[in-house]
C-alpha cells in the first residue's frame, strides 16, 4: 500500500435530521465505528460526538454525528426573518439562541455546520413524508452549504413512500441517495462518497483522495486476510502433538487424549485466524453474529462440515477408516484428514494401532531398545489434504459474513453462503483440478519439511486466495 500523506484539512460531514432517524446507523457504517451509541429510544443523543476516520494512523476523514432536531420550524421562522448577510446567519442563530435551552439542541447540531461541515440529512424513508420534516430540509437549505440526503428506510418491507421522499429532497440537497445503513457493502459506502465528491467543487480533490485511500487500504486488507488464511493452513498442516506413554494399558488412552488435543489445537489456530480477519475490518467491540444456519456454527470435525463443504462419500469413508502406523520408534497416529471422534470413527481409528499390534503383544515389545511402556505417540501432522481444504474454505465464508457486517448492526443477521440449510459446497469446491493439485503439493511440502518447494507454491496459492477474497467482496 501506497504512504498515506496527511492532508492539510480532511473532510468533515455533520450527520443531521429528526430523532431516531437512523443518524448513529449510518455514522456508525460509514466510519466503520461499532462503538457508535445506536438506540431505538429517540433523543439518545443530546451531544454532537464525532467519529475520526484514519487510515494508517492518519485522520482522512471525519463524522459528527448530532441531536435530532426539536424546534424546526421555530429555526426557519428566524432564519427567514434573518436581514444580515446569508453567511452568518447559522452563527448569529447560535449566538442569539445558546441560553435558550428550548433551542439546545438546535444551537448543537447547527454548531459543526457553522464551522463549515457538510451537510448530510437522514431520515427514515419507510414511513410518509410530513410537514415537519420539509421543514427541516429547509433549514439546511437556507444555510447554502453542500448537502446531501440520505434516505434510510428502517422498515425494509414498505417502500411506499420511497417516491415521495425522493421528490421532497430534490427540493432541497445538491444530491440523495437511498442507503441501507445496517446492510451497506464496501462498494456502496464509496459509492456514497463518490456522490458527496459531487455536491462541491472545492471538496473534489480532498474527497478524491480520501476515495483513493479507502481503495488502497481495502487491497491491503485483503492481502493482510490472504496472509492470515495462509499462515492458519501451513501452521495447521504441520502440526502435531506427541506424548511418551510409559504404561502400555494407557496406550489407548494416551492416543484419546492426544487426538483430543490435536482437534483443540487446530480449533484454536482457526478461532484466531478468524478473530484476526475481524479486527483488519474493524469489528472490534461488538461480536459479529453468525447466520444460525451457517456452516462456521457447525463443529470443524463433524460430518456435516465435510460434507457440506466438498468432501464426497468415498472421501468421508476414507476419512472414517483412518489407521494407526508405525514411523521408526513413534507410534504415528498420522490423522487422515481430523478423523478422531468424527464419523463415529473413535473406537475404529484410535484402535487401529492396538488391532494391528495386540494389546499383550504391544505390552511386551520393545522398539530400539525402548520398552512400549515409554514409546512415544505422536497425532498429526493430517494425512488427508482435505482438512486444509475445509479449513481455507471456513475461512473465506467467515470473511464474507464480516465484509457484509455493517457495522451498525446489532441484530441477528440472516442465513448466508455456504449454510447447512443449503447443503452448499465451499469455494475450493470450485477451484481448478490444477489448482486443488497445487494446494495439494504445498500441503506435502510443509509436512515433509521442504521449505524451498513451500515457499515456491505458497506465492500461487496466495495469488488464488487473493483472487478468491477479491471476487467474494465485489458480489
Amino acid at each position: 500500500m501506497e504512504e498515506i500523506h496527511l492532508i492539510d484539512k480532511p473532510p468533515v460531514f455533520a450527520i443531521l435530521g429528526h430523532p431516531n432517524e437512523g443518524k448513529s446507523s449510518v455514522v456508525a457504517t460509514l466510519a466503520e465505528d461499532d462503538s457508535v451509541r445506536i438506540s431505538p429510544t429517540p433523543g439518545e443523543t443530546l451531544k454532537c460526538l464525532e467519529y475520526p476516520v484514519s487510515i494508517d494512523g492518519v485522520e482522512v476523514l471525519r463524522f459528527i454525528d448530532t441531536p435530532g432536531f426539536q424546534q424546526p420550524r421555530h429555526t426557519l421562522a428566524w432564519m427567514q426573518n434573518f436581514e444580515g448577510p446569508g453567511a452568518n446567519c447559522i452563527s448569529e442563530f447560535i449566538r442569539t439562541h445558546h441560553n435558550n435551552p428550548d433551542f439546545g439542541h438546535e444551537c448543537e447540531l447547527l454548531g459543526p455546520v457553522a464551522d463549515g461541515a457538510g451537510i448530510i440529512f437522514v431520515t427514515d424513508g419507510s414511513r410518509p413524508v410530513r410537514q415537519t420534516d420539509s421543514v427541516e430540509m429547509e433549514v439546511l437549505r437556507l444555510t447554502a452549504l453542500p448537502r446531501m440526503a440520505i434516505i434510510n428506510p428502517k422498515d425494509k418491507s414498505d417502500l411506499r413512500y420511497l417516491e415521495d421522499w425522493k421528490a421532497e429532497a430534490r427540493k432541497h440537497f445538491n444530491t440523495i441517495r437511498i442507503f441501507d445503513a445496517q446492510r451497506a457493502t464496501y462498494a456502496e459506502r464509496i459509492e456514497l462518497l463518490e456522490s458527496l465528491k459531487m455536491i462541491d467543487p472545492d471538496w473534489q480533490a480532498a474527497l478524491t483522495y480520501v476515495i483513493d485511500a479507502f481503495k488502497q487500504d481495502w487491497e491491503q486488507r485483503i492481502a493482510e486476510t490472504a496472509g492470515i488464511i495462509m499462515e492458519l493452513v501451513e501452521t495447521a498442516s504441520g502440526h502435531s502433538v506427541k506424548k511418551t506413554c510409559r504404561d502400555s494399558a494407557r496406550m489407548d488412552r494416551v492416543r484419546q487424549e492426544l487426538a483430543e488435543k490435536y482437534q483443540a489445537d487446530i480449533q484454536h489456530m482457526e478461532q484466531t485466524a478468524h478473530k484476526r480477519i475481524k479486527k483488519r475490518f474493524k469489528h472490534n467491540i461488538f461480536n459479529l453474529e453468525l447466520p444460525t444456519q451457517s456452516i462456521l456454527n457447525e463443529d470443524l470435525f463433524s460430518a456435516r462440515t465435510w460434507k457440506i463443504l466438498g468432501l464426497n462419500r468415498w472421501q468421508l469413508a476414507t476419512a472414517a477408516g483412518a489407521g494407526g502406523v508405525l514411523v521408526g520408534a513413534k507410534i504415528d497416529l498420522a490423522l487422515a484428514g481430523l478423523s478422531f471422534g468424527v464419523f463415529t470413527a473413535l473406537g475404529g481409528a484410535l484402535g487401529a494401532g492396538s488391532a494391528a499390534w495386540g494389546t499383550d503383544r504391544m505390552a511386551k515389545a520393545k522398539i530400539r531398545g525402548l520398552p512400549v511402556g515409554r514409546v512415544k505417540i505422536r497425532v498429526g501432522p493430517a494425512q488427508n489434504d482435505q482438512m486444509l481444504f475445509v479449513l481455507v474454505d471456513r475461512a473465506l465464508i467467515y470473511f464474507s459474513h464480516v465484509i457484509n457486517w455493517a457495522h451498525s448492526r446489532r441484530d441477528q443477521p440472516q442465513p448466508g453462503i455456504n449454510t447447512a440449510a443449503g447443503e452448499k459446497s465451499g469455494y475450493t469446491a470450485a477451484w481448478e483440478g490444477s489448482l486443488k493439485q497445487t494446494c495439494r503439493r504445498f500441503f506435502r511440502a510443509i509436512r515433509k519439511g521442504h521449505t524451498q518447494r513451500m515457499e515456491e507454491l505458497k506465492t500461487q496459492i496466495t495469488e488464488a486466495v487473493t483472487a478468491q477474497l477479491n471476487i467474494i467482496s465485489n458480489a
